[in-house]
């Protein structure tokens, strides 16, 4: 069985940030999935390499960290490229912000490290890797809140912003890929409200139904990814494959 019918056979994965909860499900799915061949997995905390899966460290934050792992792994070309890394909150220190008042410097500056920077270095090493002549995805997780159309609530500031900007980062480089690669897609995805680590202290008033788990949203997310072309490059999804304005 394989959610990526729309793909060749044969494929190899990357996972970014396959530690965290929607990373981890995506491993486990990826790893189950008759058409993926090899799974190459980069996180800071290490994970069982079962199966297909290979782990490898990176801290995105790190550029020489991305560097070593590619060197690591060796010529390696990707079908899928999944970065699924991101920061909202990190002990007493860091919180999203509820007034101006909240917004601090060094806050913002660790938000955007994680959320814009780094899957912008990811790119830089790992779109190259893409493989030609056949569909490739290039994908990495954004967030609703980003959409600068969709703002009408306020707060937040680091954050928003710092997915905002990826949302540009990856709209940038879709361009610039499109002319090498043109059967390739490079999109933002919004996995929807998740149970993880990331969101679970603001997950209190949302509805069960809206709440997803870590494997609801990495399987929503694969349908979307099956169901991109290369005229998708560039896009913002959701995941249940609407468009999101920017």
């Amino acid at each position: 069985m394989t959610k990526l019918s729309s793909f060749a056979d044969s494929l190899s994965v990357a996972v970014v940030g396959a530690s965290g909860g929607i990373g981890r499900a995506m491993c486990r799915q990826l790893n189950d999935d008759a058409r993926v061949d090899a799974i190459y997995a980069f996180s800071r905390q290490e994970i069982d390499a079962a199966g297909k899966i290979q782990w490898f460290p990176m801290d995105i934050a790190d550029e020489s960290s991305i560097e070593y792992a590619m060197d690591a792994i060796g010529d390696v070309r990707f079908d899928l490229v999944l970065v699924l890394t991101g920061i909202l909150h990190s002990g007493d220190q860091l919180r999203p912000e509820r007034r101006l008042e909240e917004v601090s410097a060094g806050s913002m500056a660790r938000v955007f490290a994680i959320n814009t920077i780094g899957p912008a270095l990811v790119a830089k090493h790992l779109l190259p890797r893409l493989t030609k002549g056949r569909k490739t995805v290039f994908a990495a997780l954004s967030a609703r809140v980003g959409s600068i159309a969709d703002n009408r609530l306020g707060g937040w500031v680091s954050y928003r912003a710092s997915k905002a900007a990826l949302n540009q980062v990856l709209r940038t480089l879709s361009i610039e890929h499109a002319r090498r690669w043109p059967d390739s897609a490079v999109v933002a995805l919004h996995p929807g409200t998740v149970d993880t680590a990331l969101s679970r202290p603001f997950t209190g008033n949302t509805p069960d139904d809206k709440l997803f788990t870590p494997e609801r949203s990495a399987d929503y997310l694969l349908d979307v990814i099956n169901g991109l072309t290369k005229d998708d490059t560039g896009g913002f999804f959701a995941w249940d494959g609407s468009r999101i304005e920017f």
